[in-house]
């Protein structure tokens, strides 16, 4: 019997775990599982932890999750296939639930699967090595509970740890002597940190536009983006403003390139993040910025120097879970051989032709109907539960509009399930007026009682 080694016990190692598991329940024999797991409990990103900089173990924080967050797309566009949300609640529920409705709901499916006892936890992936004589990969990991190092060997390898855990941070003249605070959006955990405060968030992507919004839902005094290429256009409130890029800072001032400058508390650099693996040698290492289509991945999974080194997860996101089931079937059916590879001339041409795609979009329609193909493709392979890409393309779509016509309140809107059918209720309490982002109050039938007005 063949050894897989999983590396993260996040949505795409959770993913992986589940394809195997949905396999061996329709008889299948499947191959000895191992995932390793340096948290203390599965989830990944989702898992949220007050802690920044390193662990109890002294080991990089991984999770770049903050207090207050909620889901920034509608949920029906996540969905599992093979899960719904309807299943797991018992009923329906708002498109935009926060970081511990979604927890919870990743949790749900596993726990059904029963597959934890797969994982080890607290264990650190510290190298993954591979013998070209053997054709076997030693995996070394540190047990935290143990305190010991130990390896193992196995016959493929799963990475499965993401990419949104190593910051990229950009340096400003003047940054020594911030009379303020400087830090990424990777240590970024709570709001309320910046009530009554000037906030200047570097940046204009996904995480300079929640992280901004979170701050003033909060209680900033004020919100001032700096963007390199483009503004993010949309209609801000009355206390945010959007600016060219930060120049340089001189104690509690900011100055931009357009010559203008603003007084600032605190400085978020929402920055984005670099697809790091320490614990791989760069016989096996994927070296990309964030995009659609990293090259040297077949099928954006497969290692093209080393097919048995997999990938789940390293695109950048419009799908999200249900794109790492994808990736997990896909990768699954080729480990039990139901899939056999093409060669790597093959392999990489392919490859070529995606990305030579990839190149050519401009729109963010484009983009995710590029992304929605791609699943489709996977699917088509394998026997994921089939769902219907255009119809989640189109609640893409909606949801871009949505945000256009009113960024402070799109999560108050409503879609229908694309799996069941059901429509999402509108939630009790509007998202800028829900301060409680916990599972209880969330679920709960009464609105929030204290309610905050940010002017």
């Amino acid at each position: 019997m063949s050894r897989v080694a999983i590396i993260g016990a996040g949505p795409s190692g959770l993913a992986q775990l589940r394809a195997f598991q949905s396999a061996a329940e329709k008889g299948a024999e499947i191959p000895e599982l191992v995932c390793f797991e340096k948290q203390a409990d599965w989830g990944g990103m989702w898992n949220y932890t007050w802690r920044t900089g390193l662990d109890e173990h002294g080991e990089p924080v991984h999770g770049s999750m903050y207090r207050y967050l909620w889901s920034n797309g509608p949920k029906e566009c996540l969905e599992f296939a093979d899960y719904t949300f309807d299943e797991h609640f018992g009923r329906p529920i708002g498109s935009y639930p926060p970081r511990e409705v979604l927890w919870d709901y990743i949790k749900g499916r596993v726990e059904k699967a029963g597959v934890r006892h797969y994982i080890r936890f607290e264990t650190a992936v510290r190298q993954v090595s591979y013998d070209e004589t053997s054709g076997l990969f030693t995996v070394t990991v540190h047990d935290y509970v143990a305190d010991r190092t130990y390896a193992e060997t196995f016959d493929w390898v799963v990475c499965a740890s993401g990419h949104f855990s190593t910051p990229n941070v950009p340096y400003f003249p003047g940054f020594e002597t911030f009379a303020g605070r400087v830090l990424h959006a990777h240590d970024f955990r709570d709001a309320l940190e910046f009530k009554g405060k000037d906030v200047l968030v570097v940046g204009a992507s996904y995480s300079a536009e929640d992280i901004g919004s979170q701050c003033y839902k909060y209680g900033a005094r004020s919100v001032t983006s700096s963007f390199r290429s483009a503004p993010m256009g949309y209609k801000w409130p009355s206390n945010w403003e959007e600016k060219p890029l930060l120049e340089r800072v001189e104690g509690h001032m900011a100055y931009f390139v357009d010559g203008s400058r603003k007084h600032i508390d605190a400085i978020i650099l929402c920055t984005g993040y670099k697809h790091h693996f320490a614990f791989l040698g760069d016989d096996l290492c994927l070296k990309t910025s964030n995009r659609l289509w990293p090259l040297n991945l077949y099928k954006g999974v497969f290692w093209e120097d080393n097919p048995r080194m997999v990938y789940l997860g390293m695109q950048d996101q419009w799908y999200s879970f249900n794109m790492f089931d994808a990736q997990a079937w896909y990768a699954r059916d080729v480990i039990l051989g139901r899939i056999v590879l093409p060669s790597k001339t093959e392999m990489n041409a392919e490859d070529l032709a995606w990305r030579a795609e990839e190149e050519s979009l401009e729109t963010a329609q484009e983009m995710f109907e590029f992304q929605g193909k791609y699943i489709q493709s996977l699917i088509d392979a394998t026997d994921y539960p089939s769902f219907d890409i255009a119809a989640v393309n189109k609640t893409f779509l909606e949801w871009k509009h949505d945000k256009y016509e009113d960024i402070m309140g799109y999560r108050n809107k409503c879609y229908r399930s694309l799996m069941t059918g059901t429509m999402a209720t509108v939630h009790h309490t509007p998202w800028l007026d829900a301060l409680d982002d916990s599972l209880e109050t969330y679920l709960s039938d009464e609105p929030e009682k204290r309610l905050q007005t940010v002017s």
